[in-house]
């Protein structure tokens, strides 16, 4: 049985992802010391960028060749449109209950794709690829970066599933892209808990999100970062 909860990692959401609530999962790297976050450059001083399409950006993810041997694509699963609400963190409250179950962030350009690790795993890896103009992605990671570092434990209600979520900031990947955000979140619901890593990292115009077991994000950040932003 999976209790899913449709989410975003970043943008207008409260990060909530698919939380496998009747499994244990502790695959991955432990929790590390966190460090300060990178200041920000500010958005009226961003160099401008061309956004890409969706089309370019479906291009631009990882696939079964780059990832290797035992990785299987998961069919995109359908939004769902629960109430959610958050208990416990005004400032996560404040992004909207509605946003929260959009399953992916507003700009109209992007690209998704979900693969399941080893047969008959709960480990996954999710990839996110958005394009706009640096100032606005800029915004979105700033914002709700602010929101959840300031809640380090709060409560999701979704269709009548609670799950207690607590969070803890990594530090990020400072030598990729021009900003970068980490953070580990523990999903707990009926007694089982999940471990979700969420790495974003803006590059100009591209914004790339890569979630899931924190083995599995830490081993193919790189890649997806590189094949993101390579030349068309």
């Amino acid at each position: 049985m999976r209790v899913r909860v449709a989410a975003t990692v970043l943008g207008i959401t409260a990060a909530l992802l698919a939380v496998p609530a009747c499994s244990t999962s502790t695959t991955g790297a432990e929790p590390r010391t966190p460090t300060p976050t990178p200041s920000r450059t500010p958005a009226d001083a961003l160099p401008n960028a061309a956004p890409l399409s969706s089309a370019a950006l479906e291009k631009r993810l990882l696939d079964r060749q780059d990832l290797g041997s035992g990785y299987l694509r998961k069919p995109e699963q359908p939004a769902e449109h629960e109430d959610v609400t958050v208990i416990g963190c005004p400032a996560l409250s404040k992004l909207g209950g509605n946003a929260a179950t959009g399953g992916q962030l507003t700009f109209p350009r992007n690209a998704k794709t979900t693969f399941a690790y080893g047969s008959g795993s709960d480990s996954e890896v999710s990839e996110a690829l958005y394009s706009d103009s640096p100032n606005k992605l800029s915004d979105v990671i700033g914002r709700v970066s602010d929101a959840m570092t300031r809640c380090s434990a709060y409560q999701v209600v979704a269709g009548g599933t609670s799950i207690d979520v607590t969070s803890r900031k990594l530090p990020a990947p400072v030598r990729l892209g021009d900003e970068q955000w980490s953070q580990l979140l523990t999903f707990s619901a009926a007694g089982r808990s999940t471990v979700v890593q969420q790495t974003a990292i803006r590059d100009g115009s591209v914004l790339l999100i890569v979630s899931g077991s924190p083995a599995l994000v830490d081993r193919h950040l790189d890649k997806a970062l590189t094949k993101a932003t390579a030349a068309a």
